[in-house]
């Protein structure tokens, strides 16, 4: 559709009742008309007036299965509200021109799409990633030129960057492969992306959330065509709201803390003759603690134990939801968050052990949360970023004013579940 004709129809309402579909919040949609026509006139002003699409790839957030991915686990996560878009039009010359809002343009040639050491950690490298292995797949790739801007917390554990990489595939699969591109494989090829272009080992939780959408609980060691499944969880229904607060730390230079989680439990895994800590039980890491101490240490062998007890969680989890027991599911997720402070250790590092961003929302937050007015727990990966919250809905307004009051303005967010994974908003 013409950039022209798309800025018309957002002027006039006539995508109202779509935007409200995909972002559960009517309140936002006044937000979201401006938005689009912002990234519209913007993408105009560097590539012209002429036909577009429009993408969109929403963030995630974790609401169990705290580091279970990456060991064959299980977890349970949703798409949120908060998403990156991009207009793409077509271009001729096999080249992609994709600026970011912020940043400079990033210029990729689809004939050359090798690996270099020297761009690892860029979002450069997270396109030719995506693009490489869309290609390995069998699907067709071609020249775009694309503007995206992203309202996904950078830096905050929300999943910017698979929101990013599933965008980018969903770009491929609406421009080129007439939407035909599986999102559970467009999942998989943003993980392959981040592992092996950016130099950032994960797993494939963030990618599966955004890229499948809803909440989604995933079984990493089931067969694919029964590791997924869809659940309809609707927190309003039961009188709470989704709180993700940005407590400002910066996920800089912390690939290492999060590198050494898997590693750690590999470790675990490998010494008991396994290959994942999936295939581990408790009973055998507790008749091996001794030797386990000394080959790995203590604190791998603390992490392991949270990962098989996180499973048993996730699960729980999942049965409290269908069973429409909200009470359990609150009490299954500070839990978890328990666990992740005490057994994992991914809420600060110990080498700035005088920053604990985290810590302090924690604090903070079951301190108003107390007498039954929610739960709070780490999000995401960890050392730096968000905190969760479940929070009675008549605590939220007090719940907000607390934690941007410390945290700056607009650090908290009340988020909607999202059912759509990466779409085709326009076309």
């Amino acid at each position: 559709m013409n950039t022209s004709l798309i800025k018309e129809n957002l002027r006039l309402g006539e995508y109202k009742e779509l935007l409200t579909d995909i972002y559960a919040d009517e309140s936002r949609i006044d937000y979201q008309t401006n938005r689009y026509i912002n990234a519209v006139e913007r993408y105009e002003k560097l590539y012209g007036v002429n036909e577009v699409i429009i993408c969109s790839a929403p963030g995630r957030s974790e609401i169990c299965g705290n580091h279970t991915d990456h060991q064959h686990g299980e977890i349970l996560a949703a798409a949120i509200n908060l998403d990156a878009i991009a207009v793409v039009g077509y271009t001729e010359d096999g080249i992609c021109r994709i600026t970011s809002e912020g940043y400079d343009e990033v210029v990729v040639d689809i004939d050359d799409l090798e690996y270099v050491k020297e761009e690892e950690g860029s979002s450069k490298s997270l396109i030719k990633g995506v693009l490489f292995r869309l290609v390995e797949e069998g699907y067709v790739i071609g020249g775009f030129n694309a503007f995206i801007t992203s309202d996904v917390i950078n830096g905050a554990g929300l999943s910017s960057s698979a929101a990013f990489e599933t965008l980018i595939g969903t770009i491929v699969s609406f421009a080129f492969n007439n939407g035909g591109l599986d999102s559970v494989i467009n999942a998989i090829i943003g993980q392959y992306a981040e592992n092996v272009y950016f130099g950032k080992p994960c797993g494939l939780m963030d990618q599966m959330a955004c890229s499948v959408g809803s909440l989604v609980h995933v079984d990493f060691n089931a067969p694919m065509d029964k590791a997924i499944e869809k659940i309809d969880f609707d927190l309003n229904k039961y009188g709470y709201s989704l709180c993700i607060t940005d407590t400002k730390g910066s996920h800089a230079n912390l690939t290492p803390e999060y590198a050494a989680i898997p590693a750690e439990m590999k470790q675990i895994a490998e010494y008991l003759g396994k290959e994942y800590l999936v295939e581990v039980s408790k009973s055998e890491i507790l008749a091996n603690i001794n030797p386990l101490r000394d080959k790995c240490g203590d604190r791998a062998v603390l992490r392991a134990l949270h990962c098989i007890e996180e499973n048993e969680r996730v699960r729980d989890a999942v049965s409290a939801i269908k069973a429409n027991d909200v009470n359990s599911f609150l009490e299954i997720i500070r839990e978890s968050g328990n666990s992740s402070f005490k057994f994992l250790q991914n809420v600060y590092c110990n080498s700035d052990a005088a920053h604990q961003n985290i810590s302090l929302a924690l604090a903070i937050s079951e301190d108003i949360l107390k007498q039954g007015k929610g739960v709070c727990r780490v999000h995401g990966g960890g050392f730096a970023g968000t905190i969760q919250a479940f929070v009675k809905n008549e605590s939220v307004d007090e719940y907000l004013k607390t934690m941007n009051s410390i945290f700056a303005d607009g650090a908290c967010n009340v988020l909607k579940i999202r059912k759509y994974g990466g779409i085709c908003v326009v076309s």
